[in-house]
């Protein structure tokens, strides 16, 4: 059988990438308009998760992120079982927005839904929209955020009747600003990959594709018991509770990466050329080795576009390790739904002349040029 692509899909990251280059070139043009209003850009911040804007006393952080298309595996389950899934869908948006957020150290102030709908007879179910809102403001209370408000619009010719699109933004704070967390990776700094959930709200596209293959389709069992789309729709763990413990506890932290598109090539996205070696997986998910078997995909492929069991990383100095996993420990455990997730000590960054991404167990290198986010 063919091995499945995420570009033969049709996300095709080398199409979109050279758009989002050309657009950060135009909008660091359109900084110098905020001078008036005694701000601005955080220069540093540009091609980054999150956008910062300094002011006297702190930075303000800004983020717009969407949900993307996993929204149809839960509309597909929901005809299935008779469960919306829409309390856990809006999880994975909220989080989607503020892990982005605290990737330079921002905590999340308020987060804003944007819900544009194709037929308004949408918002007839109320079910799942109960479960929407649901969702919503727990994901908010996950965040230690205010959900400030949204826009439903009704796009009709343009988004699908039957589906929605799901997006949102949000505003973040960096008090005092020594808690930025900047590009700081030095030589010898330790890597700490922080479990995921299962798939969060990437490569769902790809995932859909495979299902629509399966005989059993979306209720296809796992080696766990589990079906195929129940397993899909695991929430994305939310890891903002984390950041901000070790930014109390005084975590001299380097780096950090949300792990979305791009996969662990992502690991390399701070532009000084740095090598980091994997030599530590997470746990591997049930859901990611039946993905791969059933693509089938292989692992570049899955490596260089899914989280493949690891959400997000943290890179600090060695000395600090022990006091990541602690900080872990203490936040996941006082979690009951997240209980399972662990961060591990996962390797290492060392200075070089290029930019890779080396994981060890897996025999695999990703180069910089498989990385042109900037």
């Amino acid at each position: 059988m063919k091995k499945m692509t995420y570009a033969g899909v049709g996300v095709d990251y080398d199409a979109m990438d050279p758009f989002k280059r050309l657009a950060q070139l135009a909008g660091r043009k359109t900084a110098k308009n905020m001078r008036r209003l005694g701000l601005a850009e955080a220069e540093m911040s540009r091609g980054e998760s999150a956008y910062l804007i300094e002011a006297d006393d702190c930075y303000l952080a800004q983020v717009e992120e969407g949900l993307g298309t996993k929204n149809l595996v839960a509309d597909a389950m929901y005809l299935l079982t008779g469960k919306s899934y829409y309390d856990q869908i809006a999880q994975d948006a909220v989080a989607m927005i503020v892990n982005d957020l605290i990737t330079l150290g921002a905590l999340p102030v308020s987060v804003a839904m944007h819900l544009a709908v194709g037929d308004s007879n949408w918002f007839n179910d109320k079910k799942r929209c109960r479960d929407l809102i649901k969702g919503w403001r727990l994901a908010c209370d996950l965040s230690g955020c205010a959900w400030g408000g949204g826009e439903t619009p009704t796009l009709k010719g343009v988004v699908d009747p039957q589906a929605v699109v799901l997006s949102g933004s949000a505003v973040g704070i960096i008090k005092p600003k020594k808690r930025l967390i900047a590009a700081n990776i030095q030589d010898g700094d330790a890597i700490i990959l922080v479990e995921s959930s299962g798939i969060h709200a990437n490569g769902l596209t790809l995932a859909r594709k495979i299902a629509a293959r399966l005989s059993g389709g979306y209720l296809t069992e796992l080696s766990d018991g589990r079906t195929y789309g129940e397993s899909l729709l695991d929430p994305t763990v939310i890891y903002v509770a984390l950041v901000e413990k070790c930014l109390n506890r005084c975590v001299d932290i380097h780096y950090a990466v949300n792990i979305t598109g791009h996969g662990w090539r992502k690991l390399m996205r701070a532009t000084q050329p740095f090598t980091y070696v994997v030599s530590r997986l997470p746990r591997q998910l049930p859901i990611f080795d039946f993905i791969q078997k059933h693509g089938p995909v292989d692992n570049r492929e899955a490596f260089g576009n899914l989280n493949m069991g690891a959400g997000f990383a943290l890179y600090v100095p060695v000395i600090d390790v022990e006091n990541v996993l602690y900080a872990a420990k203490i936040v996941f455990n006082s979690c009951p739904s997240y209980r399972h997730i662990q961060a591990i000590h996962a390797g290492y960054i060392e200075k070089s002349r290029v930019k890779r991404v080396i994981i060890e167990p897996k025999n695999l290198k990703f180069s910089a040029h498989a990385l042109a986010v900037r």
